[in-house]
C-alpha cells in the first residue's frame, strides 16, 4: 500500500467516502516539506496496524484542486486533513511529524492521541539502528538524497554493492535530534554497522582512501 493521487475533486469525493480512516495531504511540487510530509505518510502505511485499520492516505495538489482548499480552508502547504465517512474528523497544519502520525495512529485505532503511548525515543533509536546489518541516517533515502554529504556517501556504499537500509530525519524530527544525543555524533549522515557508530561522511573517505571499508562493513 502507498499514497496515491487524487487528480480531480471526484477522485477527492470518492476517497474520503470510505468509512475507514483517509488521510489527504494538501500539496505543492514547489514546497520542500510537503515531500517530507509524504515521506511520513509513506512510512505510517508500512505499519502492520495501520494496514489493519484499512486507513488510506492520498496527495492532491492543493492548488489544482483549488475548489477543495477552499471548502477545507487549507491556505498554506502541507496541510493533512483526516476523514470518514465524508466528514472531517482531525487535521494537521505544517509539517509536524510527531502530530500527523499520533493523529493518524489514534484514529486509525478509534483512540485518542493521549491513549497512543509513544515508544520510549532510546527504544526507538536502538530498533531503528538494528534494521539492518548496515543502516544510514541521513537527509532523504537511498533514491533521493536531499544534501550533497548523504548523496556522497550512498554512491560510496553503492560502489560497495553492500546491502543498507536508511531512515529520512528529514522525516521525523524527534529522531534527529534525539540520534545526535544518542550517539554523540553532531552531525548527519551516520552510518552504522551492526548496531554500532562507525561515523559521518568524513570517517567513511578515510575508511575507503585506507583500504578499510569493506573490512568495516562487513565485519
Amino acid at each position: 500500500m502507498s499514497v496515491s493521487k487524487l487528480d480531480s475533486v471526484e477522485d477527492f469525493n470518492n476517497f474520503i467516502r470510505s468509512p475507514a480512516l483517509g488521510v489527504v495531504h494538501f500539496s505543492a511540487e514547489w514546497a520542500e516539506q510537503c515531500k517530507q510530509v509524504t515521506d511520513v505518510l509513506e512510512e505510517l502505511l508500512k505499519l502492520p496496524e495501520i494496514q489493519s485499520s484499512k486507513t488510506q492516505c492520498a496527495v492532491c495538489d492543493a492548488e489544482a484542486l483549488s475548489e477543495v482548499s477552499l471548502q477545507y480552508k487549507v491556505d498554506s502547504v502541507p496541510t493533512v486533513i483526516l476523514f470518514k465517512n465524508g466528514t472531517q474528523v482531525d487535521r494537521i497544519d505544517g509539517a509536524d511529524a510527531a502530530q500527523i502520525s499520533s493523529k493518524i495512529k489514534a484514529q486509525s485505532l478509534n483512540k485518542s492521541p493521549a491513549e497512543i503511548t509513544p515508544q520510549k525515543l532510546e527504544d526507538r533509536l536502538k530498533a531503528l539502528i538494528n534494521k539492518h546489518n548496515i543502516m544510514v541516517f541521513m537527509k532523504g533515502n537511498k533514491e533521493t538524497p536531499r544534501c550533497g554529504f548523504s548523496r556522497t556517501l550512498i554512491q560510496i556504499l553503492n560502489g560497495t554493492g553492500v546491502q543498507f537500509g536508511t531512515f529520512d530525519i528529514l522525516t521525523d524530527e524527534e529522531v534527529r535530534q534525539g540520534l545526535k544525543e544518542y550517539s554523540d555524533w553532531p552531525t548527519y549522515p551516520q552510518l552504522y554497522v551492526k548496531g554500532e557508530l562507525i561515523g559521518g561522511l568524513d570517517i567513511i573517505k578515510e575508511l575507503q582512501a585506507n583500504g578499510e571499508l569493506e573490512a568495516t562493513l562487513n565485519p
